[in-house]
């Protein structure tokens, strides 16, 4: 179970070149045909057409070549084809339909960033000078640090990531409807929750702080290429600070920062991670300060359009 790293996804959508000039608008790069991604790591997003916004690929990264003969065994103990060549894995997500890669290697790291001078109450350490000006150009993303995916068939899409690819559980719902969990030390990078349909609910991108946020988002919804779905507020399970847009696309995605940290798997899982929220009947919250839970947010306003697409090629 050496799964290591999320490096990048591609979306397929029916307007990549909108979706491509948003994304350049706010901070990223061009740095081949149809991908985008930073000086840090060039491909984050890969975009392309489709008749439909999904998912098309999810490109991840293990530590060893023996890894993938590992991982193409346990999808073969699964009925899932998977193709080895040399240091990179091919699959097909059995429920969503989306191409799976994983190469041997690991994200590029990323330089960090000095946190703002704050002052707090008894501690002044910005004196005489404002932290920001109008006008401060907001920063790009970082990275792309979790996706969320609606299945119809949970508990073969929990066999798939956690038993056959080797993700790590690190909350779950005593009835599964949600499942957290990660392959790198973030609290998640992949979400995945019961729909009546499967698809992308949304893609995340880290950001350096909540001003970070604040600035992008703002600049996101003035240009009115986005539209502001729920944030800025702090979710319970993960910690991190959110906002969620719809990009042009109609694909809903996420603005972060300061997300739980998992190190030692063995003392999260005897100190803080629960695999049954819920069963006491107290459910976890949607977020620990901020706007509440929207409707669309697990009920995506396209679903409709989406599930057509998909029963046209075959899938639920």
């Amino acid at each position: 179970m050496a799964l290591n790293g999320l490096l990048d996804v591609e979306l397929s959508v029916p307007d990549p070149v909108a979706l491509g000039e948003f994304w350049e608008r706010h901070g990223m790069v061009r740095t081949a045909d149809g991908v985008f991604g930073t000086a840090a790591r060039p491909t984050q997003l890969s975009i392309t057409e489709g008749d439909h916004r999904h998912l098309s690929r999810l490109h991840l990264s293990c530590e060893h070549e023996r890894d993938l003969a590992d991982i193409a065994g346990r999808l073969a103990g699964l009925g899932v084809d998977a193709a080895v060549h040399d240091t990179t894995l091919r699959c097909v997500d059995p429920v969503l339909g989306h191409e799976v890669v994983v190469d041997v290697g690991r994200p590029a790291p990323l330089e960090g960033s000095e946190p703002p001078p704050l002052n707090r109450p008894g501690r002044h350490v910005r004196v005489a000078e404002r932290t920001a000006a109008p006008g401060t150009e907001s920063a790009p993303p970082r990275r792309l640090g979790h996706v969320v995916l609606g299945s119809p068939d949970i508990a073969l899409t929990t066999r798939f990531y956690i038993d056959a690819l080797g993700y790590r559980i690190s909350d779950q719902t005593a009835n599964a409807f949600a499942t957290f969990c990660r392959v790198e030390t973030d609290h998640h990078n992949l979400l995945i929750h019961r729909a009546p349909v499967g698809h992308l609910n949304h893609y995340a991108l880290e950001m350096d702080d909540i001003d970070a946020i604040g600035r992008a988002g703002t600049r996101m919804t003035g240009d009115g290429a986005a539209a502001s779905v729920v944030g800025i507020g702090r979710h319970y399970l993960g910690s991190n600070v959110f906002w969620y847009l719809r990009d042009p696309s109609g694909t809903m995605f996420e603005l972060f920062c300061d997300m739980d940290q998992i190190v030692d798997d063995e003392e999260w899982e005897r100190t803080t991670g629960r695999r049954d929220w819920g069963a006491d009947g107290v459910a976890p919250a949607f977020n620990v300060w901020g706007p509440s839970e929207p409707v669309e947010f697990f009920r995506q306003p396209d679903l409709a359009v989406i599930a057509a697409a998909r029963e046209a090629r075959g899938l639920r």
